[in-house]
């Protein structure tokens, strides 16, 4: 496993974007923000936090050893956004990483980012290819077992207690305790705006009883 060099220099900088597009293509960025905003939602109230295309530095001292994962998860670190992550300063390395592959990124996810997210200790590696370029069946999963990446065949990510799956071009995500799907912004707008409309048609309904709908809050 990769260890944090501890060189405390105050001068040394970590910037935190290098001007690169946050993603190849509209189908890429959807995939990363939708998995974003799920799994955010997921684990709000929890000591964890999601981060989508930002720097990932793993060598105090060393800017230039660092890596930006599409999506990460971490746990047992203050919730909440960073500009860049630090695993020395957080002291946690991610416990799951979705990365959203293409043809033009096979060979940097499959051997350059699977070598660098194993020696880090990072528990899952999840390679999401929304447009089928090269991933059989769109996605496929690593785990870490005696700290050397095995196939992911049961399609479940142990860290987050949730089953993976490819629908469309979006990964989708279900509870393993309830089965419950986890619902992206958009339906979860359609939800909001059905249970309006269910209200109003209530109230609208009471009042033809000739019953005031605020008596009864």
């Amino acid at each position: 496993m990769t260890t944090a060099i501890n060189l405390a220099n105050p001068n040394i900088e970590y910037p935190s974007s290098d001007g690169e597009p946050v993603a190849e293509t509209y189908l890429h960025l959807y995939a990363i923000l939708t998995t974003l905003e799920v799994l955010k939602q997921y684990l709000a109230g929890q000591q964890a936090t999601v981060l989508a295309n930002q720097f990932l530095y793993y060598a105090q001292g060393f800017p230039k050893l660092r890596v930006a994962p599409d999506v990460m998860v971490i746990f047992d670190v203050p919730p909440g956004g960073r500009d860049n992550y630090k695993v020395w300063e957080e002291g946690q390395v991610p416990q799951v990483v979705f990365e959203m592959t293409s043809q033009g990124t096979q060979k940097q996810d499959q051997e350059q980012k699977k070598l660098l997210y194993e020696q880090l200790g990072i528990l899952e590696y999840w390679l999401f290819d929304p447009k089928g370029e090269w991933v059989n069946g769109k996605l496929e999963g690593y785990r870490l077992q005696d700290e050397i990446y095995q196939p992911i065949t049961d399609g479940l990510c142990q860290p987050l207690g949730l089953r993976v799956a490819v629908e469309g071009e979006l990964l989708r995500f279900y509870r393993v305790d309830t089965g419950a799907k986890l619902l992206i912004p958009t339906e979860l707008a359609e939800l909001a705006q059905q249970e309006r409309q269910r209200a109003d048609k209530l109230a609208k309904h009471l009042r033809s009883l000739g019953v005031d709908p605020d008596s009864l809050s």
